[in-house]
């Protein structure tokens, strides 16, 4: 799980964005109106209440324009804060930081709503589920291009877990897998053929027949690691945790938002993947106000 994320992983990413905003010639407002060595104080401040992620793109899109300059950071990545906080206080030169302003913004309000709705959908779950083992709140694979790292990170910030970061870590055997495959045991059988010692194989089900498939693998020793129920309702999730009984970990998705995720975290299942903690999270309103 991305809970601290280091510079070197970050940095590519703001240069990125800093690039496309500079353009060819750079930033001609700043060298139009702003005098060559002006200096500027700035406060990067909350205008709604939220969880923050990316104070780290803010920082290094300041001293990726001006390295000299200084940034004092008053809420880390993970706290809380109300309306009107001041997230951190910035002084350099003033070219610089106007430069840098938006990219630093764009990237830190996208990742402070992400943080956001996370920390919305684990309050809505708290103590739902199984005694000692509520349900967790996962993200997904539907990242935006290029920035999956950090949204994750942001998930996390957001209290949230990590599902798998790409193609590579981790076997998720979905519809379309078995059907090419041939069926449920087939395509099973072959990933467990492929996978090493420590990579853990997920299987998704779009029916209480298909979990019964798995179960049958699970007690001859060669099932998934982990049950998808894609799209189940609250019955059918109930019928597959009584079903299962704890014998393999139960993830639920589809059909997820803040209506209806308390419920399905009270039927019993282990983890609810929500696409939408990044693909739909609204951008947190932060600002940078010179003083």
């Amino acid at each position: 799980m991305i809970r601290h994320l280091p510079d070197i992983m970050i940095d590519p990413i703001v240069r990125m964005g800093l690039a496309e905003d500079l353009g060819r010639a750079g930033d001609v407002t700043a060298q139009a109106c702003i005098p060559h060595g002006a200096r500027m104080r700035a406060v990067v401040g909350a205008r709604k209440a939220g969880v923050l992620a990316g104070m780290g793109c803010m920082r290094l899109a300041v001293l990726a324009m001006d390295p000299e300059a200084r940034v004092s950071i008053h809420v880390a990545d993970g706290d809380g804060f109300e309306a009107g906080t001041a997230l951190a206080e910035i002084e350099g030169d003033a070219r610089a930081l106007l430069s840098a302003e938006r990219t630093g913004l764009n990237l830190l309000g996208r990742l402070s709503g992400i943080a956001t709705l996370t920390r919305d959908y684990v309050q809505a779950v708290d103590g739902a589920g199984r005694p000692g083992r509520g349900a967790r709140i996962a993200d997904t694979r539907k990242t935006t291009p290029g920035l999956r790292a950090l949204e994750k990170h942001a998930v996390a910030c957001g209290g949230g877990i990590n599902h798998r970061f790409g193609l590579d870590d981790a076997i998720l055997i979905k519809d379309n897998h078995v059907l090419v495959c041939g069926g449920v045991e087939a395509a099973v059988t072959r990933a467990r053929a492929m996978a090493g010692h420590l990579m853990k194989i997920e299987l998704e089900v779009d029916g209480l027949a298909q979990l019964d498939q798995a179960l049958a693998l699970i007690d001859q020793g060669r099932g998934p690691d982990v049950v998808m129920l894609d799209n189940f309702s609250l019955d059918m999730l109930r019928e597959a945790v009584a079903r299962v009984a704890g014998r393999v970990t139960l993830e639920a998705s589809g059909g997820v938002n803040l209506t209806t995720v308390r419920g399905i975290a009270e039927t019993g299942v282990d983890v609810i993947s929500v696409g939408g903690l990044t693909h739909s999270a609204t951008v947190l309103d932060i600002g940078l106000d010179a003083f």
